[in-house]
């Protein structure tokens, strides 16, 4: 019998499928909500970090200036001489072109009471030249010697600004307060208008600046009675009652950075709508696809009248699956072949990589030798220039039947050649990682060998030593030998580095006994370290020499040995010019060490 089949679909069963898939939206929902506020919350706190840096940035501007346009000279005769019309007309003049060139809204001087003696803004209506501010709180903090901030309503101008004030000092006495005003309408203006707010509160909660003006100067928060009275003090806003701002947390979305150094709060108001029209653009969307699947069902039970047609169809595909079996099987019958072949090249792989390994490693032993024979020759180079120094000497003083000053050169050669048969030998203790017990060295005495050591050179570059050591002999924690190689490494570099300037040329020796130690300062007037030397300069084989000047292994190994003493070396530029090195060695006991001496040991 031929199956009757429907003529209309089931819309029974149509509402009775919504009405299950309808419960389906409102996870859709939250999930939509959650991601747009995700994004928003994520945009908000680039922009709040922008304009935090960016307000920043204004105030630091002005941050120092108090302190160092205090000891202006013509500033200081104001308060030297304050009846004086022509020093006060000097500084007014001072002031003005400051303020002009630096952007401040206005600068002022003030004498130990308060009173205000000279300005930028004398030549104004609203001067405060004459004018007494000592109620203000950055007054009395620069008066206690404090960076004094405030930010408030300005009583003569009634313009808000935040104000630095600093003490001006004439030796430890404070004889006056000079302010700067900055002017932060402009920063407030370069907001704009975007559905986001910006607003800025201070420690009261007092919203001092943002994107909507009808928001100024309202409280974010009940005041209490301490905050009340302060307020009617110093007077920072234009009223002593600041009206409440009510927002309702449901139709925002906020983000607050705090700032710490002006206790100020940087919020970003982000309104609800933002998300709400996506999240409901989401939701419809859901609900027109919830209708199409509905729709595509519908059409699905209209279909089953040519239920018929589809036993064929479905019996003319099952052919073809079978014939794509078919050829699926051929294709894994010809995958399987060539994962075979894979096996057997993962295999070769395998052996080439083990002997790879074993050419590695043959090739770190070699690297090893290599690092250890450039070592060698690097620290014996000190040396053997001054061997052959003396050796040149000795023959001129034979010469000239000088016998006993060639003698006395012979014995600093046999010296020497001790030296380096003791430096080789440190080296190699270094390269098995031996460790020398610490002895206690005077300091002084190395740096006076290590400085014969390059005499001739220093007095043939014309260098001009200018020493500053204590007359005490300062005694530190390390190896006699190796703190020789370090002074002689060091003071090599830094004759290397007056290579490359002319005359005069200048090297100074400090030292200094300080709570944790001794401290070595070796400074040049050379062209100092370049910002990639300061960051490589204790890397191995790391040189701003040519490759004939040197290997790059001398403050390498002069660190490791510092790191050795228990000490530490770090490099700078002097400010006035120049590299400087600075050693922090260990202080040690007076006296002669009861540990055998590195040159007997080694």
């Amino acid at each position: 019998m031929k199956p009757t089949l429907p003529r209309r679909p089931r819309w029974r069963s149509l509402a009775l499928l919504a009405l299950c898939l309808a419960p389906l939206l409102w996870p859709l929902e939250h999930l939509a909500e959650r991601y747009y506020r995700s994004e928003l919350a994520g945009q908000n706190r680039q922009t709040l970090d922008l304009y935090v840096a960016n307000l920043l940035g204004t105030l630091h501007r002005y941050e120092v200036l108090p302190q160092i346009l205090g000891d202006l000279p013509a500033l200081r005769a104001v308060l030297g001489a304050p009846d004086d019309g022509v020093t006060q007309d000097n500084a007014n003049r001072l002031l003005k072109n400051i303020a002009a060139q630096t952007g401040a809204e206005v600068m002022y001087l003030m004498d130990t009471s308060g009173q205000t003696l000279a300005a930028s803004n004398w030549d104004k209506r609203d001067s405060f030249v004459g004018r007494n501010f000592a109620f203000r709180p950055y007054f009395s903090e620069a008066m206690a010697g404090r960076l004094g901030r405030f930010f408030g309503l300005g009583t003569t101008s009634a313009k808000r600004g935040y104000f630095f004030a600093a003490a001006v000092r004439n030796g430890e006495k404070i004889i006056g307060v000079l302010v700067i005003k900055v002017d932060l309408d402009h920063t407030e203006s370069l907001w704009g208008k975007t559905p986001e707010q910006l607003l800025v509160t201070d420690h009261n909660g007092v919203v001092i600046l943002t994107s909507r003006p009808e928001w100024r100067f309202r409280s974010t928060r009940a005041l209490s009675d301490a905050e009340r009275a302060a307020i009617t003090a110093i007077q920072p806003y234009p009223t002593r009652e600041p009206r409440p701002l009510n927002l309702s947390s449901d139709a925002w979305l906020t983000q607050t950075h705090d700032i710490a150094e002006t206790g100020w709060s940087v919020s970003i108001l982000a309104p609800r709508t933002l998300i709400d029209r996506p999240v409901r653009t989401v939701v419809a969307i859901g609900g027109a696809t919830l209708l199409v699947v509905m729709l595509l069902v519908g059409l699905m039970m209209q279909r089953r009248r040519h239920y018929l047609e589809r036993i064929a169809f479905e019996a003319k595909a099952r052919r073809e699956l079978e014939g794509r079996v078919a050829e699926r099987t051929s294709d894994l019958e010809g995958l399987n072949r060539r994962l075979k072949q894979e096996v057997l090249e993962r295999e070769q792989a395998q052996q080439e990589l083990v002997r790879a390994q074993d050419d590695l490693v043959q090739a770190g032993k070699l690297s090893a030798l290599g690092t250890m024979s450039a070592s060698i020759s690097h620290e014996l180079n000190q040396p053997l220039a001054a061997i052959r120094s003396y050796a040149e000497n000795a023959e001129v003083l034979l010469d000239h039947q000088r016998t006993e000053d060639a003698r006395g050169n012979l014995k600093l050669i046999s010296e020497l050649t001790g030296r380096m048969a003791s430096i080789i030998a440190h080296l190699r203790a270094f390269a098995r990682r031996d460790r020398h017990a610490p002895e206690s060295v005077a300091l002084q005495p190395a740096l006076d060998d290590a400085l014969a050591l390059l005499a001739k050179r220093r007095r043939s570059m014309e260098v001009e030593l200018i020493r500053d050591l204590p007359a005490a002999t300062l005694w530190v924690e390390a190896g006699e030998t190796r703190l020789r190689q370090v002074l002689g490494n060091l003071l090599a570099n830094a004759l290397d580095a007056l290579t490359e300037k002319g005359p005069p040329r200048k090297l100074w020796l400090s030292a200094e006994a300080t709570a944790d130690g001794v401290n070595l300062y070796i400074r040049d007037n050379g062209p100092g370290f370049c910002m990639e030397a300061l960051g490589r300069a204790s890397e191995p084989f790391y040189t701003t020499k040519t490759r004939t000047q040197g290997l790059g292994l001398g403050l390498a190994i002069c660190e490791t040995l510092m790191r050795a003493f228990g000490g530490e070396l770090s490099f700078a530029n002097h400010k006035q010019g120049g590299a400087l090195i600075t050693l922090r060695l260990r202080a040690g006991a007076p006296g002669v060490s009861l540990q055998p001496s590195e040159d007997r040991s080694a």
